[in-house]
Order: structure tokens, then sequence, then C-alpha cells
């Protein structure tokens, strides 16, 4: 990828359709029925200036840089054809990316009751290990779908031994995990194993790898629920700063820059060290293509130092109270509604998502377009949010949905064509990244604590209802996109049933 003119124009472009619907709809909340401070208000526009610049530089960088690698990886990974050696290369590469992923490092401050390395490390060893699965799931081309019905019986079996308090962390740590951090490396991994495959099936297999390491965290942190005796579950909200004036504004981004530049370099050092000894041994990278993935990391590290104090500063803050303020109404049942309106257009400013429309529409050969992926999303996504938005005001439990969800889902992998079901999956985890944990969950947060409901069990479980809904919706388009396919054949078998009505006289006559 060349970073020119157009390209940049381009990423431009996204990023502010992604980003403007959000600011525009927060704008018009302030402004009728929900007020709130001026300091807060400003606190939120220099978080989207931040929030759009970085997710401007992240999304060229991941391009020049995370891609590349992962699909190099892939290849080197697995033409050794020492099995041993995959596995082994697997599982450190998704514990080091799991443990550089911001979202989860979000999630974990918020959690109470569990030290946050602790969870941090759990969820970590669930995604090595099911980053193995999912490797070996590629190489001995094994159906998704079975392997996913039979984690998910897994999942709901644990389910049933945990505490209450673990179950919406659980769910959410499998959204979380797959984040701008992993999401390009590991779908590029997926495209790099399946090059080496010349079976028909390669392409619908190099997708899949997201959704099989999205259960991985589920699983671990259940398992995790079953052994650890938690301390006080009580959570404890963040303060929401007051502030006088423009140098007091300042000094509040000012403070926070320092910790996500230190955050993320910690985050990204695991990467480039395994890269850097990755290219050390292989030797298969020329100079040109080495300074181009150099030059990309350091765009996705500034991207997302910026996107991060952004959305943790300005983003966050202004959810929570905006949330506060919309259920404190008489009328608290418009927040379902506005929960949905903001969640259609909050999965466009993912940034992972760039990355998976894209890589989706160039792998299918445009047949699965980046427009309709984007839709289905928005629309799965708007639906999960009215949902987690009734189980706040209610106190509904979590498995009320997450049960029927996926059962829905689970069932339609066996009427769907195969790369629908992977894509489906992968989106679920992609759909819930850092806009989910820093915006709609303080947000759901901010109304429970209103409305005098339990924190951990209603509003937690934001992230994982955002993870769910897309695997029926991208399933839906699935199924739509295989009944299209078929209504042109059926036509064709219909013409040449009338033709055989005839006789050969008559058809002469014809």
């Amino acid at each position: 990828m060349q970073l020119n003119g157009s390209k940049f124009k381009e990423k431009l472009n996204e990023t502010l359709k992604a980003v403007f619907p959000i600011i525009a709809i927060v704008l018009l909340l302030c402004f009728t029925i929900a007020p709130i401070s001026p300091s807060i208000l400003m606190a939120f526009l220099i978080g989207a200036v931040l929030l759009t610049a970085g997710m401007l530089l992240f999304s060229i960088g991941a391009e020049l840089s995370m891609t590349p690698i992962g699909e190099r990886v892939g290849t080197t990974m697995t033409k050794s054809r020492k099995l041993s050696v995959m596995v082994f290369v697997s599982f450190i590469l998704g514990f080091i990316i799991t443990i550089s992923e911001p979202d989860l490092q979000v999630l974990a401050g918020q959690v109470p009751s569990v030290p946050n390395l602790v969870l941090i490390l759990a969820v970590a060893v669930g995604v090595g290990c099911f980053l193995v699965v999912a490797l070996l799931r590629m190489l001995f081309a094994i159906t998704l779908p079975y392997m996913l019905l039979v984690f998910y019986v897994v999942v709901f079996i644990l389910a049933y031994f945990v505490p209450g308090d673990f179950l919406s962390v659980a769910f959410d740590s499998g959204g979380v995990t797959t984040g701008p951090m992993t999401v390009p490396f590991i779908i590029a991994l997926g495209v790099g194993i399946s090059a080496i495959r010349s079976d028909e099936h390669a392409a619908d297999d190099s997708f899949g790898l997201v959704s099989l390491c999205s259960v991985g965290p589920i699983i671990a942190v259940l398992i995790l629920g079953m052994i650890y005796k938690p301390g006080s579950a009580d959570y404890v909200p963040a303060s929401i700063p007051d502030i006088d004036n423009s140098v007091e504004l300042w000094k509040l981004f000012s403070e926070g820059f320092p910790d996500y530049i230190k955050e993320m370099a910690i985050s990204l050092l695991p990467i480039i060290l395994f890269f850097g000894v990755f290219q050390i041994i292989s030797r298969d990278i020329e100079k040109k293509a080495l300074i181009r993935i150099v030059i990309g990391l350091a765009y996705t590290y500034v991207g997302l130092v910026l996107f991060l104090t952004g959305v943790n500063v300005g983003f966050m803050p202004a959810g929570n109270y905006l949330g506060q303020v919309i259920a404190g109404l008489p009328y608290a049942w418009i927040i379902v509604p506005i929960g949905m309106i903001i969640g259609y257009f909050i999965v466009l400013a993912e940034p992972a998502v760039f990355v998976l429309t894209r890589q989706v529409e160039e792998i299918t050969a445009g047949s699965i377009s980046a427009k309709s992926m984007e839709l289905s999303l928005s629309i799965g996504v708007a639906v999960s949010l009215g949902l987690a938005m009734i189980r706040v005001l209610t106190g509904i439990s979590i498995m009320w949905f997450i049960i029927p969800g996926y059962a829905v889902a689970l069932l339609l992998t066996f009427f769907v064509p195969r790369i629908f079901t992977a894509i489906a999956f992968d989106s679920g985890g992609v759909a819930s990244g850092p806009m989910t944990a820093t915006f709609l969950l303080p947000l759901a947060m901010g109304a429970c604590s209103v409305l005098g409901g339990n924190i951990v069990t209603d509003a937690f479980g934001v992230v994982a209802m955002v993870a769910m809904t897309p695997l029926i919706t991208i399933q839906g388009l699935g199924l739509l996109y295989r009944l299209k396919a078929e209504h042109p054949q059926q036509q064709a078998e219909g013409a040449l049933a009338s033709i055989d009505m005839f006789g050969d006289m008559e058809i002469i006559e014809l």
C-alpha cells in the first residue's frame, strides 16, 4: 500500500462519515432533552477530534503493518509443516496480542472484585488456546458450524455453575478481546495460513479465527468464576470531572496522554519483539517492505494513543453522564430508542470494522460488499443496544437474551453458505470494540445507577449483546444471498421443464 494523497483522502472520508453521526446525536441530545455542563461537552468535542485523528492514523497503520505481518507469519508458520511449532507459535501469538488489546484493559479497569491482572491473564490464556483450535480447524478443514455448536454448548453448561456476577463479565470478555489490535492481525494470519491450501474452501476457512478466539475468553472467565473467590463485588463508578476553565480542560487531557503513551508502548512491545525475532529467523521480508511495516507500526501507535485518550477522557464521562440524565427523565423508556440510534451509527466508528469489511470485500471479489456488511452490522448493533437498554430498565437476566440469540445464530449456520457463518461470527467480535466499551457501557452504567439497578449484573453485558446480534443479521444477509443465487437457477430449470412438455414437432413450430 502506498501512502498517497488519494488513499489518505479516502481514509479521512471514511473516518468522518463514521464519527460525525455520533457527534450529531450527542449534540442533539445535549441541546434538547439531556442537558449537560459545558465542561463535559467541551471535553467530549475535544475527545471527538482526537478520536477522529486516531482512527485515521490507526486505519492507515493497520494496512501498512498489522495486515502484512499477520499474513507473512501465517504463511511462514504453516510452510514449516511442523505441527508442534505451529501450535506453540499460535498460542504465544494469541497470548501476547490479547495482553496488547486496549479494549481488554478498559473492561478490566471497570470490573469490580477481580484484579485487573488476573482477568487479563485468564482472557489471554483463553485466546491463546482457541487460536490454536482455530489453526487446527483450518489445517484439517474442520467445519466451523459444528465446532461453534459444541463450544457454545460447553459455554452454557459452564454458565449454569457460575455466580451471577461473573456471567455478564464473561460474555463481555469475549467481545472486547477482538478489538483494533487483535482483529487485523488474526484475520491476516488466517489469510496467510489459507494461502498454502489449494482446495475450494480455503478462502472460506480464512475467516472464523476471530469467532473462535471470542469463545476462548468466555470459557476462561467462566472457569475463573468457578475457582476464584472474589472480594467485594460493589461497583465504584468513575467520577465525572468538574472543569471550571480552559486551563483545567487542557490539564485533563495532558494528564491522560502520558498514561496512554506508556500503556500503548507496553501493549505494542510484545508484538514488535515477536516480529523482530520472526524477521531474524525467517529473513523473508525485503528492506522496502520492512521499512513500510515499521512506518505502519508508528502510525498504529500514535493512532491508538490519540484514539484511547479521546474516548477515555472525552467520551466515557459524557456517556456516563448522558445515561444518568436520560434515565432520570419522567419518560426513562426513551433510552431504548436513543440507544438503538446510537448503536446504529457507533459500530461504524469501530476501527476494526474498517479492516474486516474491506478484507471481506477483497477476499470475496466484491460479492459481499463493504456497504452491505456495514448496513447489516449497524442493524444488528441497533437491535442489541435496544435490548441492552431494556435490561437496564427491567433488570432481566442476560441469559434470557443470550441463550435464544445464540440458539437462532447457531441454527442459521446450517442454512447459509459457509463463508457467511465465519464472517458473521467474526463480525460479532469486531462490532464490540473500544467505542462500545468506552461510550455505550458507561451510558448503561450511568442509567443503571440512577434507576437503582445492579450495575454488575444489569449494565455489564452491553458488549456481549453487541457481539451477539450481528451473528444473526450477517447470516440473514447470507440467507438472502443464497436465495438470490438459487432463484435464477430455479427459473432456468423451470424453463427447461416447460420445453420438455412439448414434443419435437411442437418445438420446431415454436
